[in-house]
């Protein structure tokens, strides 16, 4: 591979065509590092609102260190994978105690700090200081599996492994414009779902899965996941206006956030009643709402909804209205979809 000129290509090509994104206006690294964190398991578009309203209530690291946690998950709320922002509050005390309020400059510090991997240390480093490392997210995988025609599978840890050994040799001196053109072709020209568009790819001329014809085939992604199947039974308790929620515990799955009242299990009319009587509660109207699915990376939800208006509330439940909600209460994707 003519490595030379395809790193000059990408990076050429990144400034010419780079997207105008917010984090991208300064090379700011706290607002690099909180999009870069923002951006897992997450699309562009869809991170772009969150930033906004993350950055506006919380424009520091000072900020970010001091906040309480339930005003940190509300302005979480709907990202997902919520101990991505706990880790983002503890590594923000962490560099107020130990860098002073300054975020490290080195891929080897960032990396020590909770919830940084080695991509968003490499992509604060090379972005907004300029070390020489790579960022290798699964854009760039996929990029990279396709440009070397590779049939190794990207969802393991040694392919992984071999590609940043490969970027480390090749980085040009422009290593932050060089990592995201990469990123970037993955987002928008070499994309995952559908056919990538090699007419307009910097790389066409350089790639071997073009040659070849193997595209549609590249990259190679093999999972190994059994996921877990639970059913639930979601209670939508209702007393002139205001509804039950309550705290999930402080470890687990969506520890710390508030739900709607569940139990494991699909119940019937019957259970719910005997359900409600250990609640100390009297159901005035059950009415079945449907059904809703939630994917977890390794549990599958399956829940049952029931809307039950209650003759008095009970103190074992937080009784809120839309507006206290809406406003204060943070709540995962998978009781949001009950909500709606």
């Amino acid at each position: 591979m003519e490595w030379g000129a395809i790193t000059k290509c990408i990076v050429e090509w990144y400034q010419q065509n780079k997207r105008i994104l917010p984090w991208r206006e300064e090379k700011n690294p706290y607002l690099v590092w909180v999009s870069e964190i923002m951006l897992q398991q997450t699309k562009i578009e869809a991170v772009k609102e969150y930033y906004a309203r993350f950055i506006a209530e919380l424009p520091t690291i000072a900020d970010l260190a001091k906040v309480e946690e339930e005003k940190l998950l509300k302005l979480w709320e709907g990202l997902g994978y919520y101990n991505r922002a706990r880790n983002l509050k503890k590594t923000a005390m962490q560099i107020e105690t130990e860098y002073g309020g300054a975020i490290p400059t080195t891929w080897e510090q960032l990396k020590k700090l909770p919830g940084i991997g080695e991509y968003t240390a490499g992509a604060v480093a090379s972005i907004c200081f300029g070390e020489k490392v790579p960022a290798v997210d699964g854009n760039v995988l996929r990029v990279m599996a396709r440009l070397t025609g590779s049939k190794k599978n990207i969802l393991l840890t040694d392919t992984k492994k071999q590609v940043t050994a490969l970027l480390t040799k090749i980085m040009p001196e422009e290593a932050g414009d060089f990592n995201e053109g990469l990123m970037e072709l993955g987002e928008t020209v070499c994309i995952p779902n559908g056919s990538p568009y090699c007419e307009i790819c910097p790389l066409k001329t350089f790639c071997i899965a073009k040659a070849k014809g193997e595209t549609m085939e590249l990259p190679v992604r093999e999972k190994n996941l059994c996921r877990k199947k639970e059913e639930r039974t979601v209670f939508l308790l209702t007393k002139q206006g205001k509804i039950a929620i309550q705290k999930r515990k402080e470890t687990g799955l969506l520890s710390g956030m508030y739900e709607f009242p569940n139990v494991l299990g699909k119940l019937e009319e019957k259970e719910i009643n005997q359900l409600l009587e250990t609640w100390k509660l009297k159901g005035k109207t059950i009415v079945r709402k449907g059904e809703k699915k939630h994917i977890f990376s390794h549990v599958e939800w399956h829940m049952f909804v029931y809307q039950i208006e209650v003759i008095k509330e009970n103190t074992s439940f937080l009784w809120v209205d839309e507006e206290m909600l809406e406003k204060q209460y943070a709540m995962p994707t998978a009781f949001q979809k009950v909500r709606k």
